[in-house]
């Protein structure tokens, strides 16, 4: 059992620093956009996998197996001594681990609360500022001459514009934005982004959970970007992105916290809209595809393996 900790400590060393660092730095995730954000997503749950279970499989290796220390040190706790070759260091190791999955647990919970609340109040505000339309599916109207678009997800869902908006674009760079807050909403970014939100509240003081946050949702930016182009196509998009700048967009989403748009990822995205930009070859996107499964299955698999 000592050999499968060492193995998923080393597992959770590469996925908290050299493998997102790397994957940070790259430039193929703007290309396809769908596949880095899988593979972000199998980094964030295959790093807290491996790191958790670690310290577990460690702590629990003097029984040989997880469930043979449940049984072993779950009546010590009210009735009895801590069994023999149970050290310091392995009732350490199980705290830690079961603190971790408690603190991110609970703290992905406190999140979406926060976020519900947020959105919730959200809706309460456009309903009450914005102009009601004959369609409920139509984008509500601020009037205000500060040209913004958002999206309101939920289960009820609101996209928002403000009058500025409206006088400032034609009609297909108009019809580019709304499809562009659209596609956030069909495509439930906000809830990506709730589990890293959640993951660099956990651990602040972890420097590649804030540079995740950040690639994630530049990268929820993309996918709604191609939203907006299958409807309208690039140019519509681009000529709207120019002209409204990176203020047009106050946030991903009307939620509590978040990555805020700014001038560097309006950057990326008009880079992105240039002639000649194509996607990964498909065998490289199956190569990351692959890598996705197998970040998420080595952890899973090893401590299948010890779990008995």
């Amino acid at each position: 059992m000592v050999a499968a900790a060492v193995l998923l400590g080393v597992v959770a060393l590469a996925l908290a620093w050299p493998v997102p660092v790397a994957l940070s730095r790259a430039a193929w995730p703007s290309r396809s956009p769908a596949t880095a954000l899988a593979l972000w997503q199998g980094i964030a749950l295959g790093g807290g996998l491996a790191m958790i279970g670690s310290l577990l499989v460690f702590g629990a290796s003097p029984a040989g197996s997880i469930a043979g220390a449940a049984a072993d040190l779950l009546p010590a706790f009210s009735a009895g001594p801590v069994p023999d070759g149970y050290g310091v260091v392995h009732l350490a190791a199980l705290t830690l681990a079961v603190g971790l999955a408690v603190h991110l647990a609970l703290n992905l919970a406190a999140t979406a609360v926060r976020a519900e609340r947020a959105r919730r109040r959200q809706h309460r505000l456009v309903d009450l500022l914005a102009e009601p339309g004959a369609d409920p599916a139509a984008p509500r109207v601020l009037s205000h001459p500060v040209p913004v678009a958002y999206c309101v997800p939920g289960i009820r869902t609101a996209t928002v514009i403000t009058e500025g908006l409206v006088e400032l674009l034609d009609d297909d760079e108009l019809r580019a934005v709304v499809a562009h807050e659209r596609a956030h909403l069909d495509q439930f970014h906000h809830l990506v982004l709730l589990a890293f939100r959640a993951w660099h509240g956990a651990l602040p003081w972890f420097p590649i959970a804030n540079r995740a946050e950040r690639a994630v949702a530049l990268l929820t930016e993309l996918l709604a970007d191609d939203g907006a182009r299958r409807v309208t196509g690039d140019q519509p998009l681009r000529r709207a992105l120019v002209l409204v700048g990176s203020t047009g967009e106050p946030g991903a989403y009307a939620d509590a916290g978040g990555v805020n748009p700014d001038a560097g990822m309006l950057e990326q995205r008009l880079l992105r809209l240039e002639p000649g930009r194509h996607p990964l070859a498909p065998h490289a996107r199956v190569a990351s595809w692959a890598a996705t499964g197998v970040i998420v299955a080595t952890p899973v698999l090893v401590l299948a393996a010890v779990a008995v």
